[in-house]
């Protein structure tokens, strides 16, 4: 039976393991360091933390393929970025998407998301930070991506490679810590790529719900046609 003081202590430590994460710099060994040691234990950490990220994004998802896309949930693909132990895959299964997968750098939490039974094939050792080689261009409806644009974590200039492997008329949908949102330049980002035609903001949740210790933006951006965008411009 576990006591109300170890109960405390428990809170303390995850909150704390949460922390140190956030102070990475976005480093390739120290982030794959950190995580692999932490991959076990994760899920009840941030259960801990009222971790609500992932049932938002997921949610944001399928409103975006009501509004936008098919009629057939099974038939949407979906790349679900920064994928961890498989938090998101579980709630958009929930809501009927079927096609999905999943990209983390650690192996270990990769592993673990495998073990949902929910994506259709996840890959470990993928840094966000660099070039998806591994993945051609065009080639998702949906991109999520929760939890990973977070201090420690990957850059805001990551949303140009995300926005690469979705298809025209998709979608990318992001989660921003507070904090990062104010430390980096990811607004900033998002305007450039807007001016270059890489994406379009179709909706940001300012201040929503995302852990207990603080709140998230929650961003839509479309992909543009840009061969529609080309022809309007020369008409």
């Amino acid at each position: 039976m576990t006591t109300l003081d170890q109960e405390t202590a428990l809170e303390r430590a995850a909150r704390k393991r949460i922390k140190d994460s956030h102070a990475l710099d976005g480093d390739v060994d120290r982030l794959t360091h950190f995580y692999r040691g932490w991959a076990s234990s994760y899920e009840l950490d941030v259960g801990r933390e009222e971790y609500c990220g992932p049932t938002v994004v997921a949610e944001l998802a399928g409103t975006v393929q009501t509004a936008y896309l098919a009629d057939d949930r099974a038939a949407i693909a979906i790349l679900d970025a920064g994928c961890g132990t498989g938090l998101v895959g579980v709630e958009l299964e929930r809501l009927g998407f079927r096609l999905i997968d999943g990209i983390d750098l650690s192996e270990e939490m990769a592993e673990q998301a495998r073990q949902t039974g929910v994506y259709r094939h996840v890959q470990g050792n993928v840094d966000l930070n660099g070039l998806l080689s591994d993945y051609s261009s065009a080639t998702y409806d949906i991109t999520v991506c929760c939890g990973v644009f977070t201090l420690g974590h990957i850059r805001p200039d990551a949303l140009r490679e995300l926005a690469r492997v979705t298809r025209p008329n998709g979608f990318i949908i992001a989660s921003t810590r507070k904090s990062y949102a104010e430390a980096t330049s990811f607004e900033d980002e998002v305007r450039s790529l807007q001016d270059a035609g890489v994406l379009e903001t179709t909706q940001c949740l300012n201040d929503g719900k995302y852990i207990a210790e603080e709140g998230a933006h929650y961003w839509v951006f479309k992909v543009p046609d840009r061969a529609c965008a080309e022809t309007e411009q020369q008409l």
